[in-house]
C-alpha cells in the first residue's frame, strides 16, 4: 500500500508539468554534452580524419609517405629509447626515495618532500636551462673538474644521455607521489608475520612489499612514461641543437616548416605518437592484471625501520646531498650566471652586471608583451576553469551517472594527449571550424586562450571534485532543510568548506598556463608571445644569458607563490579549527 505522500508523488510524476521539467533537464544535459563534445573531442577527430584524407578522398598515402622515410624510423627509435631510459631513471629514483620516506625514521621529511617536488613544479624547460648552466664550461662543475688531476670534461647534455638524464630527474617526483602512499598502506601485520616466519629482509621486500606496491609503482611509471613522451621543452632545448629528433619535436618541425603537406604529415606523426602512448597504457594494464595483491585503505605514517647513530646520519646526509644537488644547486647556478655580462666569461666580480635583466625587462618589447599575454591568459583561463569546472564537478558529485562520467571522459581527453598533438588539433579545429569560414581565431591570442581552457579544464574539475568529496552530504541536506538555497547555501556553507581545494586547483591551472611552452610553441604568432615562447626563442637564437635571466625571475615567482599558498592554507586551517 502506498502512503498519501507516495500517492501524491506518483501523481506529480504523471503530471504534464513534471514531465516537461524532466524533459528540459534531459535537453539541458544533452546540449551541455554536445557543447563539450564539440570543444574537447571534435578537434581530435579532425586530426585523425586529416591523416586519412588527401584532396577530399580517403587514402593511406600520407602514412605510406611518412613510414617510408628513414628519418621517421630514426625519430621513433630515438623517442622509444629516450622515453624508456628516462622512465627507468624516474623509477630508479622515485621508488627507493618513496620507500625510505615511508618506512625509515629519517628526520626533516617535510623539507625533503619540498625539494623532491621542486623539479616537477618548475617548468622542465627552465630546469633544462639550469642544468645547462651548471654543466657549462664556465660553470661550477667545470671549475671543480679543473682542480682535479687528469683531463676530466663536463658531461655533454646535448646528447641522448643528457636528454634521458634531465627527463628522468624532472619526472621522478611523479613516481614518488604515486608510490609513497602505497608503501604506507601495506599492512604492517603482513610484514611482521613474514619476519616471524623466518623471512629475511630481502625476501620480505621481494615477496610482500614490492608486489603489493606494484599498482602504485606501475601507475607512477606510466605517468612518468606519458609525461616523458609528451615533453617538448627538454628535447627541444637539448635535442634540436644536436640534431636529435623525437616525435614531439619532429611534429613541431613539420608544422613550423609549413609546406603543402605539412599538416597531413604532422597528423600522421601525431597518430603514431598516440599509438605509443596507448601501448604504454596497455603494458601497465597487463602489469596490474598479473598483480594478485592489492593495497589496503589504511594509511600508516609511522616509521617501520628504525636506524640510529652513524648509519642514520650517513643515510640522511646522502638523501640531503642528492636532493640539494638535483633540486636546488642547478637553479642557484642559473641565477648566479644570469648576472655575467657575456656568455662564456668566468664568474668573477668584474664580469657581473644587471645588463641582462635590463635588456630583458626594459629594452626588449617582446618580454613585456609576453608578461602581459601570459598573466592575462592565465588569469582568464583560471577564472573560466574555476567557475565552469567547479559547476561541472558539483554536478558530477551530486548527480553521478553515465552522462556525467561521459562528460568527464571528454574533458580529460585533451589533457591526456601529448602537447604537440593537442596543439595540432587546435590548429585544425579553429583554422576553419566550418569549411570555407575562417573566423580569424587561428593566428591570434584567442586560440591560445581556447587551447589553455580546453587543455587544463580537467585540472580544476578534479581539484573541485576532490574538495566536494571532503564535504559530508548531510551538511548540504541540512542547509536545504533549514531554508538555505542558491547563493546563500554556497556562500555560507559550501564555499568555506571547499575553498582550499578550489584555490589549490585554480593555482595549479594558473601556474600551468603561465609557464606553458609545448602548446604555445605551435600556436603563438607575432604579438601573442608568451613567457615560455620568449625563453625558447632566446635559447634557440643563442641568447643564453637572456633566457637564464628571464627564467630566474620565473623561478623566484613560483617559489614565492608556493610559499604564499602554504601560508594561506595554514591560516585557513587555523580559522576553521577556531570556528569548530
Amino acid at each position: 500500500m502506498l502512503s498519501n505522500g507516495q500517492l501524491a508523488g506518483e501523481e506529480m510524476k504523471k503530471s504534464p508539468s513534471f514531465s516537461l521539467f524532466l524533459s528540459r533537464k534531459k535537453l539541458y544535459a544533452l546540449v551541455g554534452l554536445l557543447f563539450i563534445f564539440i570543444l574537447f573531442v571534435w578537434p581530435i577527430l579532425r586530426l585523425i580524419w586529416l591523416s586519412f584524407v588527401q584532396e577530399g578522398t580517403l587514402t593511406l598515402g600520407h602514412y605510406r609517405e611518412v613510414l617510408q622515410e628513414q628519418a621517421t624510423w630514426t625519430t621513433v627509435g630515438n623517442t622509444i629509447v629516450i622515453v624508456l631510459g628516462s622512465t627507468a631513471l624516474s623509477l630508479g629514483l622515485g621508488v627507493p626515495l618513496a620507500w625510505m620516506m615511508a618506512y625509515m625514521n629519517i628526520r626533516g621529511k617535510r623539507w625533503m618532500q619540498l625539494l623532491i617536488f621542486l623539479p616537477f613544479i618548475i617548468p622542465s624547460y627552465i630546469t633544462t636551462l639550469a642544468w645547462i648552466q651548471l654543466f657549462s664550461h664556465n660553470g661550477p662543475v667545470a671549475g671543480l673538474l679543473n682542480w682535479l688531476p687528469g683531463s676530466l670534461a663536463v658531461p655533454n647534455l646535448y646528447s641522448m644521455g643528457g636528454i634521458i638524464f634531465i627527463l628522468g630527474l624532472s619526472h621522478y617526483p611523479l613516481v614518488y607521489l604515486f608510490t609513497v602512499d602505497v608503501f604506507r598502506k601495506i599492512p604492517r601485520e603482513l610484514v611482521e608475520a613474514a619476519k616471524t616466519s623466518g623471512a629475511t629482509k630481502g625476501q620480505v621486500l621481494r615477496r610482500i612489499v614490492l608486489p603489493m606496491a606494484l599498482p602504485g609503482i606501475a601507475s607512477g611509471g606510466l605517468l612518468a612514461f606519458l609525461t616523458n613522451l609528451d615533453n617538448f621543452g627538454i628535447p627541444a632545448f637539448l635535442g634540436i641543437p644536436a640534431n636529435i629528433r623525437v616525435l614531439s619535436t619532429y611534429i613541431y618541425e613539420q608544422v613550423a616548416g609549413f609546406g603543402p603537406s605539412a599538416f597531413s604529415r604532422a597528423a600522421v606523426l601525431s597518430v603514431m605518437l598516440g599509438i605509443i602512448a596507448l601501448a604504454g597504457t596497455f603494458i601497465q594494464w597487463r602489469l596490474l592484471k598479473r598483480s594478485r595483491v592489492t593495497e589496503t585503505t589504511a594509511r600508516d605514517t609511522e616509521p617501520r625501520i628504525y636506524i640510529t647513530g652513524m648509519r642514520r646520519r650517513v643515510i640522511e646526509s646522502g638523501v640531503w646531498a642528492f636532493l640539494l644537488i638535483t633540486s636546488l644547486v642547478p637553479f642557484i647556478c642559473m641565477g648566479a650566471l644570469s648576472f655575467v655580462k657575456a656568455y662564456g666569461l668566468p664568474f668573477e666580480l668584474e664580469n657581473l652586471s644587471l645588463k641582462n635583466y635590463e635588456y630583458v625587462f626594459l629594452t626588449d618589447p617582446k618580454t613585456g608583451t609576453a608578461w602581459w599575454n601570459s598573466i592575462s591568459l592565465a588569469f582568464l583561463t583560471t577564472v573560466i576553469c574555476l567557475i565552469a569546472g567547479t559547476a561541472i564537478a558539483y554536478v558530477r558529485y551530486t548527480r553521478p551517472g553515465s552522462v556525467t562520467k561521459l562528460m568527464e571522459l571528454f574533458i580529460t581527453m585533451p589533457y591526456a594527449l601529448p602537447g604537440t598533438v593537442f596543439a595540432l588539433c587546435m590548429i585544425l579545429a579553429w583554422m576553419q571550424p566550418i569549411p570555407g569560414w575562417n573566423p580569424g581565431i587561428y593566428g591570434s591570442v584567442w586560440i591560445l586562450f581556447i587551447a589553455y581552457v580546453t587543455r587544463f579544464f580537467i585540472l580544476q574539475v578534479r581539484g573541485s571534485y576532490a574538495a566536494f568529496l571532503q564535504v559530508d552530504p548531510s551538511i548540504e541536506e541540512a542547509a536545504r532543510v533549514s531554508g538555505a538555497k542558491g547563493w546563500t547555501k554556497w556562500r555560507r556553507i559550501l564555499l568555506p568548506l571547499i575553498l582550499p581545494g578550489l584555490i589549490g586547483g585554480a593555482l595549479l591551472v594558473f601556474l600551468m598556463v603561465l609557464t606553458e611552452l609545448t602548446v604555445s610553441s605551435l600556436l603563438w604568432s607575432a604579438g601573442s608571445e608568451t613567457i615560455g615562447v620568449v625563453i625558447f626563442n632566446y635559447q634557440q637564437a643563442g641568447y643564453t644569458i637572456y633566457s637564464t635571466a628571464f627564467a630566474s625571475i620565473i623561478v623566484c615567482g613560483i617559489l614565492i607563490g608556493g610559499l604564499l599558498f602554504t601560508w594561506f592554507n595554514q591560516l585557513w586551517e587555523r580559522k576553521v579549527r577556531k570556528e569548530e
